[in-house]
């Protein structure tokens, strides 16, 4: 259950489940690089991910992800986008002046 605050923790929960967590570090830092390098490649050992594909973490919840795969897989072939609220429009937006694709169709 997502929670954007205090919220109840599973039965027996311990603030020792924290332990060698790197609170309030950047993914920048080399603690963070490497706790990102980690869960990059046991995800890749796990789906077992082809040589030459790669795995992405992305920052922003799936406004991120919806992003890369917009830069990846959109071109020259139509598409239509369908929004109904900021996010989608902003995608939409995105599509049109910073991608630059001609064929695009707005519902």
């Amino acid at each position: 259950n997502f929670g954007s605050g205090p919220c109840k923790k599973r039965p027996g929960w311990s603030v020792d489940a924290l332990a060698g967590a790197p609170l309030g570090r950047s993914h920048r830092s080399a603690l963070g690089k490497g706790k990102l390098e980690q869960a990059i490649n046991e995800t890749k050992e796990l789906l077992r991910v082809p040589d030459g594909y790669e795995v992405g973490i992305v920052p922003a919840s799936d406004t991120g992800a919806v992003e890369m795969a917009m830069w990846a897989l959109l071109g020259p072939r139509a598409v239509d986008v369908c929004h109904w609220e900021s996010f989608g429009s902003e995608w939409y937006t995105d599509a049109i002046n910073q991608l630059k694709l001609d064929n695009v169709r707005n519902f």
